[in-house]
């Protein structure tokens, strides 16, 4: 296949591409390098274009046939979307209505969509299935949402065939360590954690220590990057066969604290981690864990790096050697 990956660039983009890629499909790089690398990906691969100019979208597709787009595409920083709600519906709804619209005018049918945990809001489970109720609690997940909703209905108008895939914490970096997670600035808590290890994050800090969990820290569920290619892969394939828009979590089905990520970064570093207490921050819920049992049923879905250690030391070679 001749698939389109925007935000090709970016962390889970530059993974999703090399994944392709080493499966024998041809890839075209959407980005606009506002967060993306170009270090990340072949400058033979690279169109240098933004969802939020019409125009750019247009001559990409004029330039290639595509069989399928994979949409990493957005502002994804939840304390940024609560100070600046505008830029993200802005971004991740009326920039991907442009991408929608381009691909209709191409004649493309098959969208992989990068949703979010963050479209439940409060979980009301321990483990989150896909029919839980979306109620999100700040404007990065109300954003997501609506694109899911706007994916359903163009399924029902145009026969747009899609696929949004809800993950929780993506982690990790390729296991031989050519590319990996870089932020500016960074705010995901591993490669913070990291950094701290090799004395580059002078203020690490534990946001909020007094939520309703084992250790009052927050828990997530963390599935590796390149996990998470290989969904959006088998979600391709299998929208080959069925029609409609299409749901799926995806995580490892257990959820870490932050302590005891710091605590597994420790022991794979070997290094002393120290920390701050810091507020807890705005629209975090305490506890984002998910059940991919429909994607494992249906997909054939299954994560290669369970265990949170195993995640931690493919970032870990990462960050000792970074290339960007």
């Amino acid at each position: 296949m001749k698939i389109l990956v925007c935000g090709g660039a970016g962390y889970i983009g530059s993974h999703m591409v090399r994944y392709l890629g080493g499966r024998g499909h041809e890839v075209i790089v959407l980005d606009n390098l506002s967060t993306g690398h170009r270090e990340a990906v072949d400058e033979r691969q690279l169109e240098v274009a933004d969802l939020l100019v019409p125009s750019s979208l247009k001559a990409v597709f004029s330039r290639h046939s595509f069989d399928g787009v994979i949409h990493f595409c957005a502002r994804s920083l939840v304390g940024e979307s609560v100070s600046q709600p505008y830029a993200y519906y802005e971004n991740n709804v009326a920039g991907t209505l442009n991408l929608l619209q381009a691909m209709r005018e191409a004649g493309v049918s098959k969208l992989v969509f990068s949703s979010t945990a963050a479209v439940f809001g409060h979980p009301e489970t321990t483990l989150i299935a896909e029919d839980h109720p979306t109620r999100p609690i700040n404007p990065y997940g109300a954003s997501k949402l609506m694109v899911e909703r706007i994916l359903a209905d163009a399924a029902s108008a145009y026969g747009l065939r899609s696929t949004a895939l809800r993950y929780f914490n993506a982690a990790g970096a390729h296991p031989e360590g050519r590319i990996g997670e870089s932020h500016q600035p960074e705010t995901h808590l591993i490669p913070n954690v990291l950094r701290a290890a090799l004395g580059q994050e002078a203020g690490l800090k534990v946001f909020g220590l007094d939520y309703p969990t084992r250790d009052g820290t927050c828990v997530r569920d963390y599935v590796h990057v390149n996990d998470l290619a290989s969904a959006h892969l088998l979600a391709l394939q299998h929208m080959e066969s069925y029609e409609g828009a299409h749901l799926f979590n995806l995580g490892n089905g257990q959820g870490f604290t932050v302590l005891e990520v710091i605590e597994a970064a420790r022991h794979v570093t070997g290094r002393s981690i120290s920390y701050a207490q810091g507020n807890r921050r705005p629209g975090d819920p305490a506890v984002l864990v998910a059940s991919s049992d429909k994607a494992q049923r249906v997909l054939g879905w299954r994560p290669r790096f369970t265990d949170i250690g195993e995640i931690i030391e493919t970032a870990w070679r990462w960050h000792q050697a970074p290339r960007y």
